[in-house]
């Protein structure tokens, strides 16, 4: 005779059907709630995308296109405003940025390299007195301060100058890079910085040789920012250049005439103006976001 299976009882299948729906319920609100987010998540994105897809499709239209109400959505894109702002003397205006943005980031990092070291590494009494008054050069409006700039400028036969530019950017942007550098000097580890000393190392060879490799994403991120900041500068360039100094934002005004507000032409002169930035930060992408996160997981 064969010994039979014991016989499961009824209640034990329902118990097990009942045990799952449960579970089984709890993944598909988890993945309702998921897929919720995601297109919360593009929609969010798309609110903030919308106005520069919009700025970039409008400097493809006629300018008879671009100022209708409402909107033309379907229209046949062409170059032409492109090519009349390159006709407009756009060149001269893009070097000049150019020139203010590199050389002002240059003397940034140059000056604030040694002083954020300094402030982290080597600190004093007065360390957290100096930041402050670092920071607080940036709490002054610069309207407050433009009338006394303006006067030294023309004593000094410095106005409609690109180097005066340099000099009031590097000024400008020194505080946030040195606050930004001396938070990336922190986060680099003392053991690297004490075995460099204990193998004989000075303190220039500490600096340039030791710790720059290992914060080269931070000196970026910094780096980044301080031209995104003189790039887009306006006031001091509208206040104290004319015609040969003046920069890029100065020349996005130019198509606002008592004519009228040229749609099309601004929107391509703000394109190409913005594309150099953009192509900077998109090549410097992954030194900046590894330089914005340093330190924020340990």
């Amino acid at each position: 005779m064969t010994a039979r299976a014991p016989e499961r009882p009824a209640g034990a299948a329902g118990g097990a059907v009942a045990a799952r729906a449960p579970r089984a319920a709890g993944r598909s609100r988890a993945r309702l709630g998921s897929a919720a987010l995601t297109v919360f998540t593009w929609a969010v994105g798309l609110v903030f995308v919308f106005p520069v897809l919009w700025l970039v499709l409008t400097a493809f239209k006629e300018e008879n296109q671009a100022a209708t109400d409402p909107p033309t959505l379907f229209f046949q894109p062409t170059l032409d405003r492109f090519t009349t702002v390159l006709g407009a003397d756009f060149v001269p205006y893009l070097g000049n940025s150019a020139i203010a943005t590199l050389a002002s980031t240059l003397l940034v990092l140059l000056l604030g390299l040694p002083a954020a070291y300094a402030l982290s590494v080597a600190p004093v009494k007065r360390t957290q007195d100096v930041l402050f008054f670092f920071i607080s050069t940036k709490m002054l409006p610069v309207v407050a301060v433009v009338v006394p700039i303006y006067v030294a400028a023309a004593h000094l036969s410095m106005l409609d100058n690109v180097w005066t530019l340099v000099v009031l950017y590097t000024a400008m942007n020194l505080p946030i890079a040195v606050w930004m550098l001396r938070s990336f000097f922190l986060e680099v580890p003392k053991a690297i910085v004490e075995a460099a000393r204990v193998e004989g190392a000075g303190l220039a060879r500490v600096l340039w040789s030791v710790m720059m490799p290992v914060m080269a994403p931070g000196i970026a991120a910094t780096a980044l920012i301080c031209m995104i900041f003189a790039w887009n500068e306006f006031f001091f360039a509208v206040n104290l250049t004319a015609a040969r100094a003046a920069t890029v934002p100065v020349f996005l005004t130019g198509f606002i005439t008592s004519e009228g507000l040229f749609v099309a032409q601004l929107a391509a002169a703000a394109v190409m103006a913005s594309l150099p930035i953009v192509v900077v930060g998109w090549a410097a992408q992954r030194q900046l976001v590894r330089g914005l996160s340093m330190g924020a997981v340990k």
